[in-house]
């Protein structure tokens, strides 16, 4: 691939090396590389279902070293709330009050989701601000027809004479509604926090943000943070990153050239969530907590979510507290008991190393084999029943070099048309709700480098459009998915009611999202 010194000019730039840019293409014409799903994990294979006596102890655990622990959580907050209305854009553009009635408009869309949206307008968190807003500015608004008011409180939902809900990011759309406020995403992810990362009385919080919403959310913040800490006791430290934007990949056309705009300037996009490993290689923590922007519960659901996040994170800490115990040992000089105890927690508690057999190696083989795959990041997953909802699964999958390992695996990355790889996929029982809690320091206290655990192969090539043109984009590996492909991993069974979701302003409607 030939680039002119002006291409080479804007990719160097951006950060990015020509040598890079060339690596992508490369992705391009070798096409989606599928991950070979070797059997789902279910219960007892794969996923680990506590009970109620384990559970206690590993909350002890937890609670007895949580304060001389340095924990973080990290949340993901960087998407735009547009998708969350989208049917709602098309309302505004398609629907007109004045020729059709919203019955039917609905029925032609054949969507019962907005019936349902238009007959509970008033459970919505936001509904008296819209509706003051509405009235305000619309003379007469009270003598108006049924549908023509329906159609203008979207109007002022979305629009900027409204609240301008569909130019927010998600993280400050208000969620629910309390007797005294609104609380948006951000704040209840503080709220939470207070239950279950609270060191000493203080709560780190970061924040990944699209650089033009970093001042929405500061000033969200010095709205929220002085009440907060007063109800709570807590003092609270926020922080902010950005998608570093050497982290945008090239986009290409259906031929596998360079997709250009129109200044003819090499088009880069962003890399999707799985660039976010930079943003979480930076961090610094002994424990940290991963969870998605648009997930969190209301005040009657908070002890359990706590009691299974502190139970996640006791987990973690008592697997790690072993790993490092025989590291150490193997350091010293292990007998072969200890090296024979070493393989089977490795194997059975840690799911790696399955595909070696120990018994073949020489002493030195084994101690190598064993500091090699104890010492890697670690990571405890909750994984929820599958009930529908769209998100990744918990799959055995087999590795090229022969490896079996647990990982997170996205319906993309899977091949469908593979009647073997299909069929596995339907015997998924779980489903990944972004419930994580990790850690990347090693057993003397050293961050390990992140990139070097992710799973380069596991990009995943979309089709897309700009401008009314059709282009191939890359999205890097997924930062729960192959972003931590060759990290040990630990599946643990939690409770539906642990995860609650906004994907559309409808899920807003659920009971879960009623505080009332």
């Amino acid at each position: 691939m030939s680039f002119s010194e002006k291409d080479i000019i804007q990719i160097r730039n951006k950060g990015i090396t020509p040598e890079k840019v060339e690596q992508q293409i490369g992705i391009f014409k070798k096409g989606n590389v599928f991950v070979n799903i070797r059997e789902a994990a279910t219960v007892r294979n794969g996923i680990l279902s506590i009970s109620e006596e384990e559970r206690e102890e590993l909350l002890k655990f937890f609670e007895a070293r949580q304060d001389e622990v340095d924990i973080l959580k990290f949340v993901p907050a960087s998407g735009a709330a547009t998708r969350m209305f989208k049917a709602f854009y098309q309302l505004l553009d398609e629907f007109d009050p004045e020729n059709e009635s919203l019955e039917d408009y609905i029925d032609r869309k054949n969507d019962q989701s907005l019936e349902r949206f238009f007959g509970r307008l008033k459970d919505l968190p936001f509904y008296k601000e819209v509706m003051q807003r509405a009235t305000e500015a619309t003379s007469g608004f009270d003598e108006l027809p049924q549908d023509r008011k329906d159609y203008l409180f979207v109007k002022y939902m979305l629009e900027e004479d409204g609240l301008d809900l569909g130019n927010q990011p998600k993280g400050l759309v208000p969620f629910h509604r309390y007797e005294d406020h609104l609380a948006t995403a951000f704040e209840e992810h503080l709220v939470e926090a207070v239950d279950y990362a609270s060191v000493n009385g203080e709560v780190r919080v970061h924040f990944t943000v699209a650089e033009e919403h970093r001042e929405k959310f500061e000033e969200e913040a010095e709205k929220v943070i002085p009440r907060l800490e007063k109800e709570t006791e807590n003092i609270f430290e926020v922080s902010y990153s950005y998608q570093d934007p050497k982290t945008d990949t090239v986009a290409v056309t259906l031929e596998d050239e360079p997709f250009r705009d129109e200044n003819g300037e090499i088009f880069f996009r962003p890399g999707g969530h799985g660039a976010l490993i930079q943003n979480l290689n930076k961090q610094e923590a002994d424990l940290i907590f991963i969870k998605n922007i648009d997930n969190v519960v209301i005040p009657r659901n908070r002890e359990l979510l706590a009691t299974y996040k502190k139970m996640l994170g006791g987990k973690l800490l008592q697997l790690q507290e072993k790993t490092f115990n025989y590291l150490e040992k193997l350091e010293e000089g292990a007998g072969s008991d200890e090296l024979q105890e070493m393989e089977q927690f490795l194997q059975k508690d840690l799911n790696a190393g399955s595909n070696i057999n120990f018994e073949e190696l020489k002493k030195e083989e084994k101690i190598e084999a064993l500091q090699k795959l104890l010492n890697r990041p670690l990571r405890v997953c909750g994984m929820v029943k599958n009930e529908g909802e769209p998100g990744g699964g918990p799959f055995w999958v087999t590795h090229k070099n022969g490896e079996v390992s647990l990982q997170i695996v996205e319906s993309s990355q899977i091949d469908h048309d593979n009647y073997q790889q299909s069929k596995i996929a339907q015997e998924a029982t779980h489903f990944n709700p972004v419930d994580v809690v990790c850690s990347f320091k090693d057993f003397r206290g050293n961050k390990f480098d992140l990139h070097e655990y992710v799973d380069e192969e596991t990009s995943f090539i979309a089709n897309k459009t700009r401008d009314g043109k059709e282009l191939k984009a890359l999205e890097l590996p997924g930062l729960w998915n192959g972003g931590m492909a060759r990290w040990n991993t630990i599946f643990v069974e939690v409770p539906v009611e642990t995860f609650n979701p906004v994907k559309t302003v409808a899920d807003l409607l659920k009971p879960s999202h009623q505080v009332k």
